[in-house]
């Protein structure tokens, strides 16, 4: 397996390489070791599971030992996809002397250069939903390469795309427009993924059917190769790791369900007017709340940009940490009430499956898409009104999570309900198993036919 150097593609990889460990595999996941160091805890085979670390050259432009995207902000990481593919020669020389039935990857578009000469089975495993991949990242979307991309170019969905879906506003078409640019060295976003997977030998999404059957079936139109699923893949116990004594103690002193976490992923940095707003926002709401942000652009620490007397104010029921959270175990945690998230892909199925409310403020072009599935289409979620700009206020913030956290609120009734009815669904006993084991079949016999 050889995942884009970002905690959000390396920790789906491991979850996956656990299930196929649980079967009897064994699989070797090259990764920076900056990665390796902080993710290896998640694997739950280390019998058969190994991590090799990958050493990643240096950039013109990146500071100097960085390994991963959450060391960055988002404008320099198409340098680290630059050195990502500096690292070929590494993953070549590995996979020549491994000489693996099957290699994984999805942003290492070359990959399948390798596989050919050594009679392995290409499969682009992609960690985002159908959704944002049919809407985005088609053949048929025909996206410029001769002239940068604009509104007029993506306003519409790509030919053939399932017309049952929900059409894109204007806001959330200027975000597509990441797609045409750079990701490495001579090469746009679009060019690098859709090169991944139309090279592949096999296309592999985690999802399900039940959720995004129709967009699966129409990526298999567009690329014309096997897609198999592997359902959310989502670890159905959280091992031997239990939640830090001082998240613990302070979430203890709540009600059930009393209290609003916050997360918006590894990556993404708030300007600080913005991170001032979201405070004051939660602060307006009268609810328990643990926020766990990045600072915001041109602070060193979280507290530094706090508005003045924010502290003084939400006194012992408001916590804002600019630290890494067990994420999984606090939203598992009793107290907890309600998910505020930038419905990243992984926070998007730790949403399903959890039983919170979930009020969503995406940020990139793919949160923008899960976050149209979740709430506009399977009703499941909010989503905090933005102004034209992109930014929201504290009024909206403050207004979407009284709209599913107060108890006699409609909203909050119906999204609850149908929220429900997906976590009894992806929670049934067997569900992940089955769509694993239906993979791990799928993938033997092309195996055996390659």
């Amino acid at each position: 397996m050889f995942p884009w150097f970002a905690a959000g593609h390396v920790t789906p990889f491991i979850h996956l390489a656990n299930e196929l460990a649980a079967r009897g595999h064994r699989i070797s996941i090259l990764s920076p070791k900056k990665a390796q160091l902080q993710l290896q805890h998640l694997s739950l085979h280390p019998n058969l599971i190994s991590f090799h670390p990958i050493t990643v050259p240096h950039v013109d432009g990146l500071p100097p030992g960085v390994e991963t995207a959450s060391e960055i902000h988002l404008s320099m990481t198409h340098l680290l996809a630059a050195a990502m593919d500096l690292t070929r020669p590494q993953v070549e020389a590995f996979l020549f002397a491994a000489k693996p039935r099957i290699v994984f990857y999805d942003f290492a578009h070359w990959v399948p250069d390798i596989t050919r000469h050594i009679d392995a089975l290409s499969v682009c495993y992609s960690v985002v939903s159908a959704s944002s991949l049919a809407i985005a990242l088609v053949p048929s979307r025909n996206v410029p390469t001769n002239r940068a991309v604009t509104e007029e170019d993506i306003k519409d969905p790509p030919p053939g795309y399932p017309s049952s879906t929900v059409v894109l506003r204007g806001p959330e078409v200027r975000s597509l427009l990441f797609i045409s640019l750079p990701f490495g060295d001579g090469i746009t976003f679009y060019e690098r993924t859709t090169t991944a997977m139309r090279n592949s030998d096999v296309l592999s999404i985690r999802t399900c059917r039940e959720l995004e059957g129709e967009l699966c079936d129409y990526m298999v139109s567009e690329y014309k190769k096997p897609l198999i699923l592997t359902g959310p893949v989502f670890p159905e116990s959280t091992g031997t790791t239990s939640l830090e004594n001082r998240w613990t103690e302070w979430l203890n002193r709540f009600e059930p369900g009393s209290v609003i976490f916050c997360a918006f992923g590894s990556q993404h940095i708030l300007e600080k007017n913005q991170f001032q707003e979201l405070l004051l926002g939660f602060e307006s709401t009268g609810f328990p709340f643990l926020i766990a942000l990045k600072p915001p652009v041109g602070c060193e620490t979280v507290e530094e940009a706090f508005p003045v007397g924010f502290v003084e104010r939400v006194k012992e029921r408001g916590i804002v940490y600019g630290g890494w959270v067990q994420q999984p175990l606090i939203l598992n945690h009793p107290s907890v009430g309600c998910f505020v998230s930038h419905c990243g892909f992984g926070s998007m199925w730790e949403s399903l499956l959890s039983d919170n409310q979930i009020v969503l403020i995406p940020h990139l072009g793919d949160q923008i898409l899960n976050t149209k599935l979740l709430a506009r289409e399977l009703k499941v979620a909010v989503e905090v009104e933005k102004e034209e700009n992109g930014w929201f206020s504290k009024e909206s913030l403050g207004k979407a999570i009284k709209s599913v956290v107060e108890k006699d609120s409609e909203v909050g009734i119906q999204v609850r309900k149908n929220h429900e009815k997906w976590r009894e669904l992806l929670g049934k006993k067997g569900f992940m198993c089955g769509y694993i084991d239906e993979f791990v079949k799928n993938l033997e016999e092309l195996v055996n036919h390659s």
